[in-house]
């Protein structure tokens, strides 16, 4: 682990984005994941159609099963925003290249899927 001292930034770190950036890359984009970090439960009341769930709380220091390649285009979001700007950092410090946060699902207009 490398010393990075006190105040200086790390220099891997997640894009944030607006809800409407995010539909535009969703439409430009091909080979990304849509990343809901909330709880399962908060995930089958509706989640952004083909999003995948992991939840903030289990994302730590070990390697994540669902997300393979780091380097892939990782779009992150949760409720309101919060959550997902800690899951972004968390998968930033694991190796994570292409993490772009965009928010909470309450700014979502587009179609909701319900159900797992």
């Amino acid at each position: 682990m490398r010393d990075t001292g006190a105040n200086e930034k790390m220099t891997n770190t997640y894009r944030q984005i607006s809800m409407d950036e995010a539909v535009t890359m969703m439409a430009q984009e091909s080979d990304y994941i849509i990343l809901d970090v909330r709880r399962p439960d908060e995930f089958a009341e509706g989640h952004i159609p083909n999003a995948i769930n992991v939840p903030n709380e289990i994302i730590g220091t070990a390697e994540i099963p669902a997300l393979p390649d780091k380097d892939q285009l990782i779009m992150v979001y949760c409720r309101s925003g919060r959550r997902s700007k800690g899951a972004s950092e968390k998968l930033v410090e694991l190796g994570y290249t292409n993490i772009v946060e965009f928010g909470g699902i309450l700014d979502w207009t587009g179609e909701v899927v319900k159900g797992e």
